[in-house]
């Protein structure tokens, strides 16, 4: 039976502003705090995971992930503090899918070591590539990809791997092998022993133990929640999870709220270590100031369905979609402006020319394109593209015409 924090109704201001202020949304744009390393780890630690991602129309989602929270910030001392020996405190491994995770909770993330590659393993063969794979490396040094020579068949979809790339996936998976660094993007696989800083913990810690971390993790990240949120967030199977859940529940770690939402007021579930939080965002002494843009990996939306019923917004990812089934675009982004999601926009970056083209830009039904609204996106716009080293904005489509048009003459 799940415990009742109070009979208070919370609300809506109060959740937006307590989720928005514990995923460090809520400063002032000039007010944002200085990028040091410090803050940089400091930040990941809040958010428990930086999802990584491939793509880069413009910058990759998982620098935005910063900027967002930081403003303008030199690229370089985020890497200095996942791949540089001596300043590591973060590394690469699987959190919320791929991510930068803090090496202080490295320990914590060893129950993730898949069993995906236990059929292939077991292939004639495959266990040979993969102990000449993990010796050659501990032979050479960090060695790609690209350095291992394939002359088998051309693969097909995304995930058919060639055989080298499995081998060094799997030793990835089963932790003999970390990344080292990244070359234009590219993994850097070298041995644990090279890689791992000596000061980390890596006192083994049961599996459920490391689960409940992380379950506990993530609550604190969300700020309010439904329990579904919890594994979603974390990135574990519900199964697995139920029991800690309910131990976490019955405990009163976790406890039941009632809150607002955009649809009447509904059960909410909170971290009793976050209550103190959400009674100062209900006496209204958490301002929400801060007006940004979200990469579409973006903390903000692991929890399911949740932007929906906060703000009456769809976060959709439509990259994977056909282009005539496409919504709003390619890779949209969000803008956030003080609590409410107010729109979004799919950019492209054209590097050669220096231009950021925006083709398409929203407003959500029912927010205006006032002038202030306008001039905190404007200001917004031009630190996004300084820090993306473009000279100028292209907008395609802009719905209403009104704001493109707005926008434009602001920047």
């Amino acid at each position: 039976m799940a415990k009742m924090a109070s009979g208070t109704i919370y609300p809506l201001s109060a959740l937006r502003a307590m989720v928005l202020d514990i995923q460090r949304l809520t400063v002032p744009n000039l007010a944002s705090p200085t990028p040091t390393p410090d803050t940089i780890v400091d930040l990941v630690k809040a958010l428990g995971y930086v999802q990584i991602d491939t793509l880069h129309v413009v910058n990759r989602a998982h620098y935005v992930t910063l900027w967002a929270r930081f403003g303008a910030y030199n690229i370089d001392d985020f890497h200095k503090l996942i791949y540089t020996a001596g300043q590591r405190q973060l590394y690469e491994g699987w959190g919320h899918a791929a991510s930068i995770i803090p090496l202080e909770h490295y320990r914590y993330h060893r129950w993730r070591i898949s069993s995906d590659f236990h059929e292939w393993l077991n292939k004639d063969g495959n266990r040979d590539l993969v102990n000449h794979t993990l010796e050659r490396i501990r032979s050479e040094g960090g060695l790609r990809v690209g350095d291992f020579e394939y002359k088998g068949p051309q693969r097909g979809t995304w995930y058919d791997w060639k055989p080298p790339k499995m081998a060094l996936e799997a030793l990835f998976a089963y932790g003999d092998l970390m990344v080292a660094d990244r070359v234009t993007f590219q993994r850097v696989y070298d041995v644990r022993e090279r890689v791992l800083p000596e000061w980390v913990d890596v006192t083994p810690v049961a599996p459920d133990e490391a689960r409940r971390f992380c379950l506990e993790q993530a609550a604190k990240a969300l700020g309010v929640f439904e329990p579904r949120h919890l594994t979603w967030y974390a990135h574990m199977f519900a199964t697995p999870a139920r029991s800690i859940l309910r131990a976490l529940i019955e405990d009163g770690t976790l406890l039941e709220i009632q809150g607002e939402s955009m649809h009447g007021v509904r059960t909410w579930m909170v971290h009793r270590d976050n209550l103190t939080l959400l009674e100062r965002a209900a006496d209204g002494a958490i301002k929400t100031e801060r007006t940004t843009f979200l990469a579409p990996f973006d903390s903000l939306f692991w929890a399911w369905e949740r932007d929906q019923r906060l703000w009456g917004f769809r976060q959709v990812l439509e990259c994977y979609k056909r282009a005539p089934d496409r919504v709003y675009g390619y890779f949209c982004f969000p803008i956030l402006h003080k609590d409410r999601l107010v729109g979004r926009f799919d950019p492209k970056l054209d590097r050669k020319s220096g231009v950021l083209h925006l083709n398409a830009l929203y407003l959500e039904p029912g927010i205006e394109p006032d002038d202030e609204l306008i001039l905190s996106v404007a200001a917004t716009m031009r630190d996004f593209l300084s820090w993306h080293g473009a000279k100028s904005l292209t907008i395609g489509m802009s719905e209403p015409g009104a704001f493109g048009d707005k926008l434009k003459s602001a920047l």
